[in-house]
């Protein structure tokens, strides 16, 4: 019996998309919430969990930096996905006729330019996939949906619009999740591992913990703070940098961060997407 990936929202949303990408080994498997995505994995339902964390345009996912740590599953992969909004509406309807559009906020907000330009009144919607199929039950030809070409496909709606994004390099990045680790792989493209930690209660902690990783030439590509439990004085960092725990300069790096942490845990090590690369010689052009 076909594995199944599990995704965040209804058939035909960008987490669906990402999954048929990144596994078509596996059989998609929507869920309501993160939450619901992460539960699905941890209890076996699904092998891999494909999780959104952050978007080019709109920043990372709200929440899911919270979700991650406490999921106790591992991050095993990562996958870019270009994401294209189009406008779906039900067959007949035209262009000129649509009023109201619905989608989720992230979404709206990627494509601010083409609803000014249309003075389009916008729906906050749960989810982009359930924005189309609702779209699709209510056959009101003044109103669309903002979702992808797959959603069109799953509820027969036509795309009046496409590519209507803001940026036409509009990415959302995935993180792929399992119920165990994998140390093993080494990808062509080189190793990310990601970790969290909270700082000792000491003048200039961060500043000396981020001092391993500059002395021994190890790149730190993300470095996140967010609060823990609504305490303003406990502040955690989720942190990914280039290498694999198993390379002498991240070893140094790790334990001189440990050394100043009184919390550090390992998240995940993985291939790195060939298209994180892209994305960063396309932001330096």
């Amino acid at each position: 019996m076909k594995g199944k990936i599990a995704f965040q929202g209804e058939a035909g949303a960008y987490g669906h998309q990402a999954c048929v990408e990144a596994r078509p080994d596996l059989e998609p498997m929507p869920c309501p919430t993160f939450e619901h995505a992460i539960e699905a994995v941890r209890k076996g339902d699904a092998e891999l969990g494909m999780i959104a964390v952050e978007n080019s345009t709109y920043g990372r996912v709200a929440d899911v930096h919270h979700l991650l740590p406490e999921s106790g599953l591992h991050i095993v992969a990562e996958h870019f996905l270009r994401v294209h909004i189009n406008l779906l509406a039900p067959p007949g309807a035209r262009l000129s006729g649509i009023r109201r559009v619905r989608s989720m906020s992230i979404l709206l907000g990627q494509a601010r330019g083409f609803i000014r330009e249309h003075d389009l009144e916008t729906m906050d919607w749960t989810d982009n996939a359930r924005a189309a199929r609702d779209v699709a039950e209510l056959g009101d030809l003044s109103e669309g949906a903002l979702a992808s070409e797959l959603a069109a496909e799953a509820y027969g709606l036509q795309v009046l619009a496409r590519r209507i994004e803001d940026h036409d390099r509009n990415t959302t990045r995935f993180v792929l999740m399992a119920r165990e680790p994998d140390f093993n792989r080494r990808g062509p493209g080189g190793m990310i591992t990601s970790f969290i930690f909270r700082v000792r209660n000491i003048p200039a902690a961060l500043y000396k913990a981020m001092g391993g990783f500059a002395t021994n030439g190890v790149n730190m590509t993300k470095l996140e703070s967010y609060m823990v439990d609504g305490n303003f004085s406990a502040t955690q960092f989720y942190a990914e940098i280039e290498g694999h725990p198993d390379d002498r300069s991240v070893q140094l790096a790790l334990e001189e961060l440990d050394y100043f942490t009184d919390k550090l845990k390992l998240m995940g090590v993985f291939p790195a997407d060939r298209r994180r690369y892209e994305t960063r010689r396309n932001s330096q052009d």
